[in-house]
């Protein structure tokens, strides 16, 4: 992610230092970027002249001391809260008081990042989406410490790189790490009920709900130990709200090493030998998957705009710009009739008496009227 960043804001003028205590990364990072040029001369995206300009901008270094002439420094290092304080406690003496300090962390607390610097105004939250050159989204996120000169600099910056921008409240998953969680979690929970295997469940929300992705292919390329990570760390940052409850099916995955397509085998066998399986093309039984599994979806993005995490416009913008979803939650939700999508909430609420499927208060309140 850090290489990621680093290209996309050498590609537009800017001077860019990439910093990690390991050389051989480094290395990696410079080979790497080289190719990714290579590619973009060959696809005639950039020209041969671009290529040596935007390298040329790019200096990289072992010694977070070279910051010290940065307005900006974005953190993308591991995701380990103690380490993250160490680091921008140290940058905080290395840059000028006026530098913006920000981290792109998808899953901790921007404010308790910020509890470790003495000016903590300029903390700030900005998450790219994984490859940051190719993916367009960017969740600008302010803590409760971020002064709203830090904001109004970071949000422009970063749309001035031709990013498109979402701002949103410090909460755990931010925008679409909060609202996606039902795309794994439902699709789980119907696997573990015997309702349909991992193909058919696929099946549908590929063919029948417009997905680009099914949940398990894409849990598969993320890979199981990392959603499985990312699943615990929300459910427990929600203080345990069974909305966010973890699966079973998927730890046992992860314990088994089967983490998906960089292991080889997860949900799917990835082997050149494996035969995959067949989905059962059942359009009736398609159909109420994507149904529970997307009214599930808009009820999680109802509950962030109702809980101010980010305005329904912005909401929308995340899930269609950061995960390629076919439409916005809500402008889908009144395509298909709030009614119909509360009445299924009110259904499964009512079979399993579990708090998961709780119809969100502003869901109800827009279908009174």
């Amino acid at each position: 992610m850090g290489s990621g960043i680093a290209q996309v804001a050498a590609q537009n003028g800017h001077e860019t230092i990439l910093v990690d205590v390991n050389q051989d990364m480094l290395n990696k990072a410079e080979s790497d970027l080289d190719k990714v040029l290579a590619r973009l001369v060959e696809k005639e995206k950039i020209s041969a002249d671009e290529k040596i300009n935007i390298q040329g901008r790019i200096s990289y270094s072992t010694d977070m001391a070279d910051f010290k002439n940065c307005g900006l420094v974005i953190e993308a290092i591991v995701e380990k809260l103690e380490v993250k304080h160490q680091v921008f406690a140290k940058m905080e003496t290395i840059v000028s008081n006026e530098c913006i300090l920000a981290s792109n962390t998808s899953s901790l607390s921007i404010a308790s990042i910020g509890s470790s610097l003495k000016n903590a105004e300029r903390i700030i939250g900005i998450h790219f989406f994984n490859p940051a050159p190719l993916m367009p989204l960017v969740e600008i996120i302010p803590a409760v410490q971020t002064s709203e000169a830090s904001l109004k600099m970071a949000k422009s910056l970063i749309d001035g790189w031709g990013k498109t921008t979402v701002v949103c409240k410090d909460t755990p998953g931010f925008i679409v790490n909060r609202v996606a969680r039902p795309f794994y979690g439902e699709a789980l929970r119907i696997y573990e009920e015997g309702i349909a295997d991992f193909a058919t469940i696929d099946w549908a929300m590929t063919e029948i709900g417009g997905f680009k992705m099914g949940p398990f292919t894409l849990m598969d390329y993320i890979g199981n130990d990392v959603n499985y990570a990312v699943t615990e760390s929300v459910f427990a940052a929600f203080y345990y709200d069974p909305r966010f409850k973890p699966s079973f099916t998927q730890r046992r995955h992860a314990e088994a090493g089967f983490f998906g397509r960089k292991s080889g085998r997860g949900f799917f066998n990835y082997a050149e030998s494996a035969i995959q399986p067949e989905p059962m093309k059942d359009e009736v039984l398609g159909q109420k998957i994507v149904d529970r599994i997307l009214s599930m979806l808009i009820n999680e993005a109802f509950d962030a705009v109702f809980m101010q995490v980010a305005s329904p416009e912005d909401v929308d913008k995340a899930m269609t710009k950061g995960v390629n979803y076919p439409k916005g939650l809500l402008a889908w939700a009144d395509e298909i009739g709030l009614e119909k999508v509360l009445f299924q909430l009110e259904d499964l609420f009512s079979e399993y008496g579990e708090d998961r499927y709780r119809p969100n208060a502003m869901l109800k309140r827009k279908v009174r009227g």
